[in-house]
């Protein structure tokens, strides 16, 4: 099953990706990741990620489509895979179209002032990544590694906005475009993410 999730900042897709990893066995690849890896290990496509990345401006789309091929090309994906934060926008949906068969796409759908509320309290785990919630977690403590948690740097009001607006011109047309394909699921996102989960699970 090779599933894409779709969604604005802070929608929950970090976490619907754990949950589906776990329920079907299969690798979560963030593009972020996959860039850091390649800059991290000094690949030539990490070299000229981070050449952009210095430059301010996002890496183009024919360098984020050969990492993501090269990266869908390893053998973990051979019983699926879950894409988070790719494709973003209508030139890399075709691209990818011609790599990989999707099977479905889960758009997460929140709305704006539950996303502020979300990044404004969300706090991450600097070693494993993990995610948690002020509202809900109450310790200053990763659960599963014990380590001190942080606020990452683009949960902000400011940084959200700019973003949300992107998700809107960019990767809304996308939405569009798999809902025409007949692999769309729309989900409200808003809730409980145990709940929302479920709700994604009927719907596989």
């Amino acid at each position: 099953m090779n599933i894409i999730l779709l969604g604005a900042p802070a929608s929950g897709k970090g976490t619907m990706s754990k949950f589906l990893k776990q329920t079907y066995d299969i690798p979560a690849i963030s593009t972020g990741d996959i860039i850091r890896e390649n800059i991290k290990n000094k690949t030539s496509l990490g070299i000229k990620s981070q050449e952009y990345i210095n430059a301010g401006v996002l890496v183009p789309d024919e360098i984020v489509i050969d990492l993501i091929r090269a990266r869908l090309g390893q053998s973990d994906t051979a019983n699926g895979y879950i894409l988070d934060g790719f494709p973003r926008t209508l030139s890399q949906a075709v691209a990818l179209d011609k790599i990989s068969n999707i099977t479905k796409v889960i758009y997460l759908n929140v709305g704006y002032n539950t996303l502020l509320e979300r990044s404004l309290s969300r706090r991450i785990c600097p070693k494993c990544n993990a995610i948690y919630n002020t509202k809900t977690h109450k310790s200053d403590f990763c659960d599963e590694c014990d380590t001190k948690l942080v606020i990452r740097d683009d949960d902000n009001e400011t940084v959200l906005k700019k973003r949300f607006d992107e998700f809107q011109s960019e990767t809304k047309p996308l939405i569009a475009y798999y809902k025409k394909c007949n692999k769309l699921i729309e989900v409200d996102g808003s809730g409980d993410s145990f709940e929302v989960f479920k709700k994604i699970s009927k719907e596989l």
